[in-house]
């Protein structure tokens, strides 16, 4: 998957403390970037159904009377949950990008106008009584307030982990606690906006999450590191036109994957943001980037570690 720094845009300088994103929706920056996501197309196509049920209220009634003739109570089930997916997995697994491409082919498959929000962390504040859970409250009424009685709005809450902390946690500060239950709290605001507004957690500790808000969520879905097909798709697409044969991309696939002197395999951030350009610096400027290029860089390289692992360790 892709950096979702690719994506930094913010159009409203009001907000800038609020949001470090605000961008239009839909955007075909966005839907570019989707195109280069490994394995986004099938993840998405497997989401969709479940995310549409949180945003197309229109379109449920729809389908009830069409099919059924009346509004049936599984309607009234379906509408009543909170608009809230949660995103888990390693650092650099596709989390926050996949919200990001989610959010806008959302949008143009429901033909909506919509603005996607990301949170900024300043919003975790320096300190102050009562400054994060201010922060919290003006960032949510600034998304409701976009979301109007028409639009929709989808806020994406990178770190959750950060703002979402179980509060049974001995660690747990007051200020933490109280940040918990404001954001419990908009999150039950956003669910009496009728499927106009979807927000997204994506965190690197699953664990660390308060049960309330894991009560909460519509939708989990868990990032893994690519597998196999996942990788050696990345090497096709990231290398294509270098004529780097078959045997070459077979042995990347086999170093960037778990060995026996490691569990772990690289992440998606790993083949692109270190592996990768390590061997284009191998040939930069002098010749074309070869095969070998790659094979050291994956020998050179160790995966990033895995903060779920050290996290269950403790």
């Amino acid at each position: 998957m892709r950096s979702p720094a690719l994506v930094s845009e913010t159009h409203r300088g009001s907000n800038s403390e609020l949001f470090e994103l605000e961008l239009e929706l839909p955007n075909k920056r966005l839907t570019d970037i989707a195109g280069g996501l490994i394995g986004f197309a099938e993840r998405h196509a497997r989401m969709k159904a479940m995310l549409r049920l949180l945003l197309d209220r229109d379109g449920l009634e729809t389908w009830s009377k069409k099919h059924y003739g009346k509004r049936i109570p599984l309607i009234e089930v379906a509408s009543d949950r909170y608009p809230l997916a949660v995103f888990h997995g390693d650092v650099g697994t596709g989390k926050t990008a996949t919200a990001e491409a989610s959010s806008n082919a959302l949008a143009r498959e429901l033909n909506r106008d919509a603005t996607l929000f990301k949170l900024s962390t300043r919003v975790r504040g320096s300190g102050s009584v009562g400054q994060m859970s201010t922060l919290i409250n003006q960032a949510f009424e600034v998304v409701i307030h976009e979301a109007g009685k028409s639009k929709l709005a989808f806020l994406i809450i990178d770190e959750a982990d950060s703002l979402a902390a179980s509060r049974a946690q001995e660690q747990s500060h007051h200020e933490d606690k109280v940040a918990v239950n404001t954001l419990i709290q908009k999150i039950d605001d956003v669910r009496r906006m009728d499927g106009r507004v979807l927000v997204f957690l994506c965190t690197n500790r699953f664990e660390a999450l308060d049960p309330a808000i894991l009560r909460r969520a519509a939708h989990i879905e868990k990032f893994e590191r690519p597998d196999d097909r996942e990788r050696e798709q990345l090497f096709r697409m990231d290398c294509e036109g270098m004529d780097i044969d078959a045997r070459t991309l077979q042995e990347l696939v086999k170093l960037t994957g778990p060995l026996s002197a490691r569990e772990l395999g690289f992440t998606f951030s790993d083949l692109r943001t270190r592996l990768l350009p390590e061997a284009l610096g191998q040939a930069y400027p002098d010749r074309k980037l070869q095969g070998q290029d790659l094979v050291e860089a994956a020998k050179r390289l160790v995966p990033s570690p895995s903060i779920i692992r050290v996290a269950d360790r403790r």
